[in-house]
């Protein structure tokens, strides 16, 4: 008498993602981060225009077999968008550094709060999200003063109130989504804090804030792209 065994175990695809794929992005980051420190533009200006596309490498190999799809896409545009605005003096020598940068990373926000909602999302929004509407506020009245003293101070004024709500709206939408995609989110907004306060109010900020706006930079972008892949392999798995 013969047993049937039944049909053969499906081998199901693993929701494991193997995240040492990011540590040539983290060492990159950490090298660029010192250099800052220690004042060597030589290094800090080259490492820079390449932690975008180390990152996005990093996310290419990860996100293998996960299928490419919309979300992808959006990430990758994400990162190709800050990493215009990482090289904006580069790539745009014959427009002006500030709005260029802005523009970039305006678009690479926009790109990222439709990947955290319609892809990354997994719950309603947090009551503590509401945080990101008081930095606002208090953001826009402590460069308010500096921004009106310049010329052409009520333009520059609106165009940072405008590229503060894409923050605030990328940082509070990414906390949606996992832990890790939320702490990234809160870390580029805090980045992106300390660098308006050291083109506006320049003389109030310490040279160790050059440094840190590139620390909470580095950590902010790793953590939502790592973070945005666990998520995307493990709806892809399921």
């Amino acid at each position: 008498m013969s047993i049937d065994a039944g049909p053969a175990q499906t081998r199901r695809p693993t929701t494991a993602t193997p995240l040492w794929a990011f540590l040539p992005y983290v060492a990159l980051a950490i090298v660029h981060v010192i250099a800052l420190a220690v004042g060597n533009d030589a290094l800090a200006g080259p490492t820079k225009l390449a932690l975008m596309p180390l990152l996005a490498l990093a996310v290419l190999w990860t996100g293998r077999g996960s299928g490419w799809g919309t979300p992808f896409t959006l990430l990758f545009l994400a990162l190709a968008l800050s990493w215009l605005g990482d090289g904006a003096a580069t790539f745009f020598p014959f427009a002006p550094e500030l709005p260029m940068m802005l523009a970039c990373f305006g678009l690479a926000h926009v790109c990222y709060i439709i990947l955290f909602m319609r892809f990354l999302a997994r719950g309603r929004l947090p009551l503590w999200s509401a945080v990101y509407v008081v930095w606002w506020i208090v953001l826009l009245a402590v460069l308010a003063p500096a921004l009106l003293s310049q010329e052409g101070g009520v333009g520059w004024l609106i165009a940072i109130g405008a590229y503060g709500l894409l923050l605030g709206a990328t940082a509070a939408s990414a906390a949606r989504s996992t832990p890790a995609v939320a702490l990234g989110g809160a870390l580029f907004l805090a980045s992106d804090s300390i660098l308006a306060f050291r083109l506006f109010l320049t003389d109030a900020m310490p040279d160790w804030t050059s440094p840190a706006v590139m620390v909470t930079y580095c950590a902010g972008q790793g953590l939502i792209a790592a973070g945005a892949v666990v998520v995307l392999r493990a709806k892809r798995a399921r």
